[in-house]
């Protein structure tokens, strides 16, 4: 017995489902059950990013030496856009949230369920069905998408591929995070636990919660200006379109507007999962919690008004430089507060350097390479020259998947004991990790050096001095291809023929541990009530006796 829940009384929810009506696919496909609703996300988003994946290596076939190689330019550009809508709006925004979000925040908080299950689910559905049409777009006369994944004017309003279809795409994937925002915000302040304070909330939730207001605020404004770029295309209405006396600038503000907080969607949950794993496996309560928490809110607000450095060579006054100048400073502060406090955690920890914690280690050190990088980009001179160069690439990169990409990694090497009641095998988890950190770096760091020489991103040729760079950069994209299936192959076989795990194999403390692996259709038999302050680790050895 563990806080009121008897293991071997409770069916999980993978077996006995959601309804007694449905079984097999069904009942997958309408469970309104939050962890059901999760793992189909994994299984889905996982499916894309490797999709995404594969798109990322043929551009690098491609770019491994001057001249075509592979494809023709007009491919490249539809694989390049392709590559990023995917890993942008399929992957990387809904990726934590959607998964680890909507399968962890209810038990963190000793919820029962979402506040809106029936919501959840569909939110699922406008998913799927945002992500049909992205591939619907490929198959119907016109071709593949082939303005990058910004869609800037004119090209979105010049090309003649299927343009309308893929940002409509978009716009309908934009309901989806707005719904599962709405779900978290009312689900975390309506159904906490007895006893669940502000201040005794994971800062997972934390993180969750600061993301769902994002969701919420930023959201409508992509969604408008993609109905605007449709109208545009149609109708010829000449508000972006510089030939019809529209402003092109316009546009890039309001795209920026969306997608710089869209950066906060991605990490910020990242930042969560690190905020988890640092003191369970350093056995220390988590240095600073509410500066952690605090700052996930700073990040969210802050993040709303700095998307301009995006635009510092569009054409701006000098005193909007300036002032998006050093607010993109100023952001970098609350991270700096979440990195301080992530190392001082551990200072003197008894750490257990399991696979999880591993790659929380190479977040750090990817993660920082990309802020400080950023800062750089955020720099008015040094911009001038790097702007639209591979260096913005390598930052990109760095920040989104060194960050949250690596990040979803930690999560479901942290979680998956506790979702699917069965354990990988450690040895090759963590060979994962190495050869990803060293595949990584060989794939994205010379394209710092490469921007810094002049090369330009988006480019589908370039001049022989960039040669053996690139050259570097695609081996590294053959190393990272070995290594995802190597990942993947450890999961999947885990999940097929895994040894059973232990209930808390991590020693955990957060009330997803206090629960059966998988946990019980409803969570819990009995609400918990939360005694403790959060990351408490005297509250083992209770666990330990079922009290």
């Amino acid at each position: 017995m563990v806080n009121g829940i008897d293991s071997a009384k409770t069916k999980s929810f993978y077996e006995e489902g959601t309804t007694k009506k449905s079984s097999g696919l069904a009942s997958w496909l309408f469970s309104t059950d939050h962890k059901r609703i999760g793992l189909m996300y994994l299984v889905t988003i996982s499916v894309f990013f490797c999709v995404g994946a594969i798109f990322g290596i043929l551009m690098r076939l491609e770019l491994m030496s001057p001249g075509e190689t592979i494809m023709k330019a007009e491919t490249y550009n539809s694989f390049f856009t392709l590559h990023g809508v995917i890993m942008i709006f399929l992957f990387i925004i809904p990726g934590i949230p959607a998964v680890f979000g909507n399968f962890f925040l209810p038990l963190q908080i000793g919820a029962k369920d979402v506040a809106f299950p029936r919501i959840n689910l569909l939110s699922y559905w406008i998913y799927i069905i945002g992500a049909s049409l992205v591939l619907l777009s490929l198959l119907i006369p016109g071709g593949a998408i082939d303005t990058g994944w910004t869609f800037y004017i004119p090209y979105s309003v010049r090309s003649g591929s299927n343009i309308s279809l893929a940002i409509f795409a978009a716009f309908v994937l934009g309901f989806s995070s707005i719904l599962t925002g709405l779900n978290f915000i009312t689900t975390v302040h309506r159904m906490r636990a007895p006893g669940m304070t502000w201040f005794r909330m994971p800062l997972f939730v934390w993180a969750t919660y600061a993301t769902a207001w994002i969701q919420i605020i930023a959201t409508p404004v992509i969604a408008i200006t993609i109905l605007l770029v449709i109208l545009e295309r149609f109708f010829g209405v000449g508000i972006f379109d510089p030939a019809l006396g529209g402003d092109p600038i316009l546009f890039q503000h309001m795209f920026w507007i969306y997608s710089h907080p869209a950066v906060y969607i991605m990490i910020l949950p990242a930042m969560g999962v690190v905020s988890e794993i640092i003191p369970t496996f350093a056995r220390r309560t988590i240095f600073g919690y509410k500066a952690i928490a605090m700052s996930s809110l700073a990040i969210a607000f802050v993040g709303y008004l700095v998307w301009a450095h995006h635009m510092f060579t569009s054409g701006m006054s000098d005193t909007a430089r300036w002032i998006f100048s050093l607010l993109t400073f100023i952001v970098a502060l609350p991270s700096g507060v979440k990195v301080f406090n992530w190392v001082a955690t551990m200072y003197k920890g008894s750490i257990d350097p399991k696979p999880p914690f591993l790659w929380v280690m190479s977040f750090i050190v990817l993660f920082s390479i990309g802020g400080l990088t950023g800062l750089v980009v955020g720099s008015l001179a040094t911009d001038i020259h790097l702007h639209d160069t591979y260096f913005v690439v390598a930052h990109f990169h760095y920040v989104m998947f060194g960050g949250t990409g690596t990040i979803f990694f930690a999560a479901l090497y942290y979680w998956f004991p506790k979702m699917f009641g069965k354990m990988y095998n450690i040895k090759v988890a963590s060979l994962g990790v190495l050869f990803f950190f060293i595949s990584f770096n060989l794939l994205y760091f010379p394209k710092f050096i490469l921007g810094y020489m002049g090369m330009p991103r988006r480019y589908y040729d370039y001049l022989p001095q960039f040669a053996d760079l690139q050259l570097i950069s695609t081996i590294g994209s053959w190393l990272m291809g070995l290594t995802l299936i190597l990942i993947i192959t450890n999961i999947v076989s885990a999940i097929i023929k895994g040894k059973k795990s232990e209930e808390n194999p991590w020693g955990g403390v957060t009330l997803e541990w206090h629960t059966s692996s998988p946990p019980p259709l409803e969570n819990f038999e009995v609400i918990p009530e939360v005694k403790h302050e959060p990351y408490d680790f005297s509250q083992l050895e209770e666990m330990k006796h079922g009290s």
